[in-house]
């Protein structure tokens, strides 16, 4: 952290981007560092999985899964890399990713920029297994079939991932977020549903925090009723609550601070609507092991974060995890899953 400190400014004096592809490039040529130990405690199973601690890193940092073992060195219990597509994308025009520091915040509106899922695979399927690596799944901008392009995506990655995560909630991809609508949603999963191996790895769907009424019940009956085996709750927001930053109009999904209770809220509705038999993946304005515990103790049986390291630093990780170890013992819970939903 200290060293973090020390170099933030020069991080910061680039634009988001150029910063974040210079830190990716840094750790995919830096030693790999051996697994860190966590507390026992923290250990929770979740579709059939063995989380050694529940604080995971979420889609969007490792977008070409060039640097996830790097990134399970630097203290976390998983990494999701992507989103990838079935062919490679440009994404969207430059400037598309905006520091709003003021607001302890981040908007994107990169569009699934990726060297396609090809190379991704090559990749991850190079890696040596160690520790849990999530793919997220999207479909390209251009594609005539979306749901076809999901299906090709559990279809291609199933073999290097330890889960699939179907990503309809981007809001950076235009009419992406219709696959959230009744009909279209049980369409697609029955789709996924289909491609799906008897032995393949678990699926997870990635929903929007911008729902309305009534969503929470039915995308957890049709998310049920197709097998899925988790949600993560919740991409970024197109909502724009009072903020700070000069960059505050910026189009694209927000994440970060002002994130954290619209997803919390979310997070509950769907503890709600699914009575706790779906499990939950929190994401979404965390940034410190009391926002950590207060999605689990809302439902989650584990948490992503992102936005956060661009402000606490690689190490932020493994502090989390220290502290709902701390929170554990603190509370006189064995475990994260006796704390899961005690709120």
């Amino acid at each position: 952290m200290v060293l973090f400190k020390l170099i933030r400014p020069l991080v910061h004096a680039l634009d988001a981007e150029t910063a974040h592809r210079a830190t990716v490039s840094a750790l995919s040529i830096a030693p790999t560092l051996p697994l860190p130990s966590f507390d026992p405690s923290l250990s929770v199973e979740v579709a059939g999985l063995r989380f050694a601690s529940p604080v995971g890193l979420a889609a969007g940092f490792d977008k070409d899964a060039e640097v996830a073992d790097a990134m399970l060195g630097l203290g976390f219990g998983f990494v999701e890399v992507g989103t990838l597509t079935p062919r490679p994308q440009a994404g969207n025009p430059r400037p598309r990713l905006f520091r709003l520091s003021e607001d302890r915040a981040v908007i994107n509106r990169m569009g699934f920029n990726n060297q396609g899922q090809a190379a991704a695979l090559e990749r991850l399927g190079r890696r040596q297994r160690r520790g849990i690596v999530g793919v997220n799944i999207g479909a390209n901008k251009d594609s005539a079939d979306r749901i076809a392009d999901y299906v090709a995506g559990v279809k291609a990655m199933a073999p290097v991932a330890d889960y699939l995560t179907v990503n309809i909630s981007s809001p950076n991809t235009p009419g992406l977020r219709n696959l959230q609508a009744g009909g279209e949603l049980d369409e697609l999963l029955a789709a996924v549903s289909g491609a799906r191996a008897p032995d393949g790895p678990p699926v997870f769907l990635k929903v929007a925090p911008d729902l309305d009424d009534g969503d929470h019940q039915r995308i957890v009956r049709a998310a049920i009723e197709s097998g899925i085996d988790a949600l993560i709750v919740a991409n970024t927001t197109v909502s724009r609550p009072p903020l700070l930053s000069a960059a505050a109009g910026e189009q694209g999904g927000l994440s970060g601070r002002p994130l954290k209770a619209l997803a919390l809220d979310q997070l509950r509705r769907f503890r709600a609507a699914s009575g706790g038999g779906l499990p939950l993946v929190a994401a979404g304005g965390i940034e410190n092991a009391g926002d950590a515990w207060a999605r689990i103790r809302a439902g989650a049986s584990l948490v992503q974060l992102y936005s956060a390291l661009v402000y606490e630093g690689p190490g932020l990780a493994k502090r989390i995890a220290d502290g709902l170890a701390r929170r554990l013992r603190e509370t006189g819970h064995a475990s994260i899953a006796e704390a899961v939903g005690t709120e």
